[in-house]
């Protein structure tokens, strides 16, 4: 497969923390249309490896490649490049004095992609989708914790963007309302929308995602179908994983 056809590709990334390689010596490449769900035990280097992709974290070596050119360092270049990747959180991070049509449409007005008028449009277009219209004048702080993180999706959806990344996007959820985000993520990945998910959720990956990748100690232990890596590994670290979650 040539360079061209990945969205992003990651040659020997490393970010260190003191006393910690978090993310050690990883090599990753996502294909258009691609779904890659990140699983492994806690501290494993997941969450470090996604913001690194989206620069929340500086790697400490290595290089991030987006479409084939190296994801630029200056303050301009890394706001064009986060208006193509958006990321979903864990815990939201929804603007709590902001209505949320206001939080839907902050980012697409104050980056000049849409006008006010079009991103109020686009946003009750996204709340309609998700069944939350009638939301579009309430605060965050009357909202379900699954009606948030949906928000908070569509919220990146808004910029319209090429890739999404989930940062256990389910994790500070109660286990009632995780059916509905999944929900969500389900019908984004059938429409093609490139993402890469790190997460618990295993049952969930297992499927829904065209490839599942293996972290243990800041690296990538394996890559391949769902199917492979959970019933086939031969490797006893990804077997006994596997044997406590599922």
């Amino acid at each position: 497969m040539s360079n061209e056809k990945f969205v992003f590709e990651v040659r020997d990334l490393a970010c260190e923390f003191p006393g910690v390689r978090a993310v050690d010596g990883v090599d990753f490449a996502i294909a258009p249309g691609e779904a890659v769900f990140v699983v492994g035990p806690s501290g494993s280097g997941k969450s470090t490896f996604l913001r690194c992709l989206n620069q929340l974290e500086k790697p400490s070596s290595g290089e991030i490649l987006f479409h084939n050119a190296p994801v630029g360092k200056s303050a301009a270049a890394i706001t064009k490049f986060r208006q193509q990747v958006g990321m979903v959180f864990q815990q939201f991070n929804l603007f709590p004095n902001m209505t949320i049509k206001q939080n839907i449409t902050l980012a697409p007005v104050k980056t000049g992609k849409l006008s006010a008028a079009a991103a109020d449009s686009k946003a009750m277009e996204l709340l309609e989708r998700i069944g939350l219209a009638d939301k579009a004048n309430a605060y965050p702080m009357q909202l379900s914790g699954g009606q948030k993180q949906r928000i908070a999706i569509v919220r990146a959806l808004a910029m319209n963007p090429e890739v999404l990344l989930f940062d256990e996007p389910t994790s500070a959820l109660d286990p009632e309302m995780v059916g509905e985000v999944l929900s969500l993520m389900k019908e984004l990945i059938k429409e093609g929308m490139t993402m890469i998910v790190v997460t618990h959720e295993i049952g969930f990956a297992c499927e829904c995602a065209h490839r599942m990748v293996f972290m243990d100690h800041g690296r990538i232990i394996a890559s391949d179908t769902p199917e492979n890596l959970v019933k086939n590994s031969t490797n006893p670290r990804i077997r006994e994983f596997f044997a406590k979650v599922l």
